[in-house]
């Protein structure tokens, strides 16, 4: 495995350093179309209009979600790669349980999350070496060991997240700076946003994802995509790239308990 060295002077520089290292090809934005994500896509768009971008269309989004991606269509001219759920699967998954079955257990949500979103997933990150995150470290308790660049071992990939050290008030200070469209629905007390039945607006001082699977209890508030470093960045004898630069030597992931 070669070394991936990262020491960028700001999230721009950090995705156009990722761009030429691994090539137009072998990386891709993850996109949701939330405000972090919006905000790469116009770095990326700066950098280099070919980068690829994807998303992955669970088939329960809000319409707005929808409308979003038509407007940044038409913005920046990209051709989304949309990743859509195996149909024999969600059908399985809901004459089983029905099609809210992700209220009544962490066990179907986390089902209900592998089949719309993880399986797709899967089949999209095996054409990369690394994928572009929104992550930040003030998002959630689940995310405040986020790195500029890890090793995700449950991808065999590099995971990169240029916006890990931003506060939410650089985000949206890009946003109006750059005229970047936006999710409406964060207009409307939603800062994060994911399917529409596992999705309500928050309340003022609320978490900024205290509206995801608000049913469960804060550390579970993950769909798989992003867990925990401890679970998914680099093996512990192994350092992890920061904003100093610091080389990032991945070791062999280990292997899950069955």
């Amino acid at each position: 495995m070669v070394e991936f060295h990262l020491s960028a002077r700001d999230a721009e520089d950090a995705v156009r350093q990722s761009l030429e290292h691994f090539g137009v090809q072998r990386i891709a934005l993850a996109s949701s179309f939330g405000a972090e994500d919006q905000v790469l896509t116009d770095m990326l768009a700066r950098v280099n209009p070919a980068a690829r971008v994807f998303t992955l269309d669970t088939g329960r989004q809000f319409q707005e979600t929808h409308d979003t991606m038509q407007r940044s269509v038409e913005r920046y001219q990209i051709r989304y790669e949309v990743c859509f759920p195996e149909p024999a699967d969600v059908a399985e998954l809901i004459s089983k349980d029905g099609p809210n079955l992700f209220y009544y257990s962490v066990e179907n949500r986390k089902a209900c999350c592998d089949v719309r979103k993880m399986k797709p997933l899967r089949k999209e990150l095996a054409t990369v070496d690394a994928w572009i995150c929104g992550l930040r470290r003030d998002q959630s308790v689940t995310r405040t060991e986020v790195e500029l660049v890890s090793w995700d071992a449950e991808f065999g990939i590099y995971k990169i997240c240029p916006l890990f050290d931003w506060s939410e008030q650089q985000v949206w200070d890009y946003i109006k700076q750059h005229n970047v469209p936006y999710n409406p629905l964060h207009d409307q007390g939603f800062p994060s946003i994911g399917c529409a039945p596992c999705t309500r607006a928050v309340a003022p001082g609320e978490d900024i994802r205290g509206g995801r699977w608000w049913w469960e209890s804060p550390e579970h508030k993950e769909c798989g995509l992003h867990r925990s470093p401890t679970h998914r960045n680099l093996h512990p004898s192994e350092s992890t790239a920061g904003s100093t630069g610091a080389p990032l030597q991945p070791g062999t992931p280990a292997k899950e308990k069955a």
